[in-house]
């Protein structure tokens, strides 16, 4: 079957996503080097991983117009039809970064994805803690999880990377997304996004991860410095709502989330008043954000 035979789902071209993000006009040098596209791929993120274990510099994105073996937070399974969607993944090197500091980069994907999609599409955008992109407004048609971001620390010492992955549903039906439990899938057109256009959408991804990530960098990855962390409360509809956290280790966590501390946990306090940081663990909202 062409390419082509789904008009309103056209291939991305690698030239022209070349062309516009690994070239500059202003001072210093773009951090995208190489970005491939290609026509289908079990795992970006696996593909990255692999170009790393070989010596990948930093600045390498492939993405492709169908991932058959995406993965999400704990090994979940994320596919979309053919060019319904955006699958992508990037290397980074943050050293001289603390290694403790590279936990923030899941979190600023998510607010990059939220400052350049919803400027794009024209869509409210916000994030469920810890990197869970929502689109539409909570009591309106459309609403629900449009993303997910997945990033993967490789290699050590010297050699350690990480893989930068983001799944972003774009003009996926709703027979087309998965049946979620909590917090139901939705696509940009389903939320009502004046433009569904994957390739402005990627590009205008790319280059806000590429900023924020370079100003992240720039500041030893302290995220009050940098403005990563007020960037992400602002965003985060965690912060002010009462939750349910199912913690690795099998027990659960009830009560009001208050903050994002810095080292990027989700601070809880419990319906006894106690505060506990979470590190890891699956939220789910249980009353319609305020205001």
């Amino acid at each position: 079957m062409s390419l082509y035979a789904n008009l309103d789902r056209p291939p991305l071209s690698e030239t022209g996503l070349g062309r516009a993000l690994t070239r500059t006009t202003g001072p210093g040098s773009p951090l995208w080097t190489d970005v491939r596209v290609v026509g289908e791929t079990g795992s970006t993120n696996a593909d990255v991983a692999a170009a790393a274990g070989k010596g990948a510099p930093e600045g390498l994105v492939i993405t492709a117009d169908f991932q058959g073996a995406g993965r999400g937070r704990r090994d979940r399974s994320w596919v979309s039809p053919p060019r319904a969607g955006i699958s992508v993944s990037m290397l980074l090197r943050p050293a001289p970064v603390p290694v403790t500091r590279w936990g923030w980069l899941s979190l600023l994907a998510g607010v990059a994805a939220a400052r350049a999609i919803g400027r794009v599409a024209e869509v409210a955008m916000a994030l469920k803690w810890p990197n869970d992109l929502l689109a539409g407004e909570p009591d309106g048609p459309g609403f629900g999880k449009v993303a997910g971001i997945l990033a993967e620390v490789i290699g050590t010492g010297d050699e350690a990377a990480v893989v930068l992955g983001i799944g972003l549903n774009v003009t996926n039906t709703a027979d087309e997304l998965p049946v979620r439990t909590g917090l139901p899938a939705t696509s940009l057109r389903l939320a009502g996004a004046a433009n569904t256009d994957r390739d402005t959408l990627l590009r205008a991804l790319l280059r806000q991860i590429a900023t924020d990530y370079e100003r992240w960098r720039d500041a030893g990855g302290d995220p009050d410095e940098s403005g990563l962390r007020s960037a992400y409360q602002e965003f985060c509809q965690t912060v002010g709502q009462r939750v349910r956290v199912e913690l690795p280790n099998g027990r659960e966590l009830v009560g009001e989330g208050v903050d994002v501390d810095e080292d990027g946990r989700l601070v809880v306090r419990g319906d006894g008043g106690a505060l506990t940081a979470v590190s890891a663990g699956d939220v789910t909202h249980v009353r319609p954000s305020r205001g």
